[in-house]
């Protein structure tokens, strides 16, 4: 998954940084209300992790933006305002699911699975394309029922495709998608092919069909057909 955290406080927002970076996710931060419009308007995540009280500025604004552009990101408010119309307004105005501070990690990384399950795959646990199955608790891949080993970055790409079957993905989506905004510092995307190739070799070594087509001078596409 890859995920922004919204918060202003460092020491919180460091200890969720570093919970879901442990679990192999990409998880940018920002601390401040101009960082994170800017965030929103430059990248797309699975999840944003949105404090509503920020330095210069609210959460909901933010909140706001992200709805007026039609971005799908999913939002989940993390705030210690926690009365009913707190709540209320946050989730009127749309976002996913509201958490109250203070709150365990696990919670709100079950929360965010949720919201990412239900965004991009229907809400389900498993992940079913022709052969493959994805387990998303378990983060297991499984192929004709027999469990294939991949790397982290190798799972994510997997679910990137899957999540975005049947259309063309560009090197540099997948870039940012799996590294995050420090690959704005890489101008040659060859690491991309390595990763993709592994990938690759190691769904039809397993018995799966091959779904991952070059499309020349745009990217990459997902699909069996």
């Amino acid at each position: 998954m890859k995920i922004l955290v919204v918060e202003d406080e460092a020491g919180l927002r460091d200890s969720i940084r570093d919970y879901f970076a442990e679990g192999g996710n990409v998880c940018e931060t920002v601390g401040d209300y101009a960082s994170a419009l800017q965030k929103i308007n430059m990248y797309r995540y699975d999840c944003i992790l949105l404090d509503i009280t920020l330095p210069n500025g609210s959460g909901l604004d933010i909140l706001e933006a992200l709805k007026a552009n039609h971005h799908p990101d999913g939002v989940l408010i993390i705030s210690a305002k926690n009365s009913l119309d707190d709540r209320l307004q946050g989730l009127d105005l749309g976002a996913d699911d509201y958490l109250t501070k203070p709150f365990h990690l696990s919670e709100l990384k079950a929360r965010v699975m949720a919201i990412v399950r239900r965004k991009s795959f229907n809400g389900n646990r498993e992940i079913v394309f022709n052969e493959i199955t994805v387990d998303l608790l378990a983060k297991q891949v499984l192929v004709s029922g027999m469990p294939v080993k991949l790397t982290k970055k190798e799972y994510a790409l997997l679910l990137y495709f899957i999540a975005n079957k049947s259309k063309v993905i560009s090197k540099n989506a997948i870039a940012e998608h799996l590294w995050g905004d420090e690959i704005d510092i890489s101008d040659n995307f060859d690491f991309i092919y390595s990763h993709i190739k592994n990938l690759r070799k190691k769904l039809i070594d397993a018995g799966s069909g091959d779904y991952i087509q070059s499309a020349y001078g745009m990217g990459y596409k997902f699909t069996d057909h």
